[in-house]
C-alpha cells in the first residue's frame, strides 16, 4: 500500500510515519512543510528505508500536491498537516485560518483531480482520510460523551478551523463523491510531543525545577489517548473504514488536568530519587486560565470498536509511565529544541489574560 501521509514530521504524523513504514509494511511519502513543531529527528528511524520517502511541501501550493500524487501514485492520502495548538491560535488564528482550511480545500481539490484519473479499480479503493479533533465539538458538561452525530459547537480558533476543514471533506463527499473517512480524535500524548503541549511541558519544566503552569483550578478534563494507539486506530480506518463515513477515537482515559500533572510529578519523584526537586509536586503553580477553555472533553469509540476491532492498548497509567520515561532516556531529542527553539513560555495569553494577570 502507498499512503501519502501530510504533516508526517510533526507529533502524530511522525507516530504514523514509523508505524506503517517500521511495522505495517506500507511505502510512505511524508509531506511535511517543516513548521516550528515539526521535527525530521522524530523519524530517525525509518528515515533510511527504501519504503519511506520525504518532501519538504506546503499542502497549500496546489500545483506541488498534484505533481507529488502523480509521481508517487497514492492508493491512500492520510491527511494530519495542521496548525495544532489552542494557545498560539488565541495569538495568531490567520495561519490557522491558512493551513487547516485553505490548505485542505487545495488538498482536496488536488486529490480530487488524481482520484478522477485513476482506473476504475484503482478510483474505488482510494481514501482521502482527514484527520480532526473531538474540540470541534466544543465542551462538554459532567455527563456524556462525544459521538460522531455530536453537534459542532467550536470555541476556540483552532476548533473553529478544524471544523471548518471537517466540513469541506464532508462537502467533498457528498457533492464529487470523493471517497473520504474522517476521524476526530481526542487529546493525544505520547513519545516526541513538542513540548508546548501539556503533558511535555509538565515533564521537562518539573525536570529542571521550574513553575509548572496550572490553568484555572485544573480541573478541565480531557480523555486521554497514547499516540501509537491513535496510530493504530487511523490505519485500522484508512484500510478498513467506510467511505462517507465519521469516526471517534478516544482513550478512554478521562482525567482532570491537575491529575495528569500530578501523576507525571509523582512519577518524576520515583525516577529521579536523586532529584534535588523532589517533590515536584511543591513545582505547581495555578495560573490565569486561557480564554474560552472548554470544560470537559470525552469520546465515545464504540464505533471504531464494533465496526474495526480497534482498542487502546495503553491505559493513562501506562502511557504516561511510557511517556515519561522517554523523555528521560530522549534528551537527545528534546534539548536542542528547549535550548533553542521553544523554552516553555507562556502562549495563547489573550487580551482577556493579559488584563486579568495585570
Amino acid at each position: 500500500m502507498k499512503v501519502l501521509v501530510t504533516g508526517g514530521a510533526g507529533f502524530i504524523g511522525s507516530a504514523v510515519c514509523r508505524l506503517f513504514v517500521g511495522e505495517l509494511g506500507a511505502h510512505v511519502l511524508n509531506v511535511d512543510k517543516l513548521t516550528y513543531a515539526a521535527n525530521l529527528a522524530s523519524l530517525k528511524a525509518i528515515e533510511a528505508a527504501a519504503s519511506y520517502r520525504f518532501q519538504q511541501a506546503d499542502i497549500a501550493d496546489r500545483a506541488k500536491m498534484g505533481d507529488l500524487m502523480r509521481s508517487f501514485e497514492p492508493d491512500a492520502i492520510l491527511h494530519l498537516a495542521a496548525e495544532s495548538h489552542v494557545d498560539r491560535s488565541i495569538d495568531g488564528p490567520g495561519e490557522f485560518i491558512k493551513t487547516n482550511i485553505e490548505g485542505t480545500y487545495v488538498l482536496l481539490e488536488a486529490a480530487r483531480d488524481y482520484w478522477v484519473s485513476l482506473p476504475a479499480a484503482r478510483a474505488e479503493r482510494f481514501r482521502f482520510h482527514h484527520v480532526s479533533t473531538d474540540e470541534v465539538f466544543g465542551s462538554l458538561g459532567p455527563s456524556g460523551r462525544f459521538s460522531e452525530t455530536s453537534r459542532y459547537e467550536p470555541n476556540s480558533p483552532y476548533a473553529a478551523s478544524k471544523a471548518a476543514s471537517d466540513h469541506l471533506v464532508r462537502a467533498w463527499h457528498e457533492t464529487f463523491g470523493l471517497p473520504t473517512v474522517l476521524t476526530n480524535c481526542s487529546n493525544n500524548y505520547g513519545p516526541f510531543h513538542f513540548p508546548e503541549k501539556l503533558i511535555p511541558l509538565v515533564i521537562l519544566k518539573a525536570m529542571h525545577g521550574e513553575a509548572i503552569p496550572v490553568y484555572g483550578k485544573g480541573d478541565n478534563v480531557r480523555d486521554w489517548l497514547y499516540v501509537d494507539d491513535h496510530a493504530r486506530a487511523l490505519h485500522a480506518v484508512l484500510t478498513r473504514g467506510r467511505p462517507g463515513e465519521t469516526y471517534n477515537i478516544g482513550g478512554d482515559g478521562e482525567r482532570t488536568n491537575i491529575e495528569i500533572v500530578t501523576g507525571i510529578c509523582a512519577l518524576l519523584d520515583e525516577l529521579l530519587p536523586q532529584s534535588r526537586h523532589r517533590p515536584h509536586a511543591d513545582l505547581i503553580s495555578f495560573v490565569t486560565d486561557r480564554p474560552g477553555h472548554d470544560k470537559r472533553y470525552a469520546m465515545d469509540a464504540a464505533k471504531v470498536t464494533a465496526e474495526l476491532g480497534w482498542q487502546p492498548r495503553e491505559t493513562v497509567e501506562s502511557g504516561l509511565r511510557k511517556t515519561v520515561e522517554w523523555y528521560l532516556g530522549n534528551r537527545w531529542w528534546w534539548e536542542p529544541i528547549w535550548s533553542q527553539r521553544y523554552r516553555g513560555d507562556r502562549l495563547g495569553v489573550g487580551k482577556s489574560v493579559a488584563a486579568a494577570a495585570g
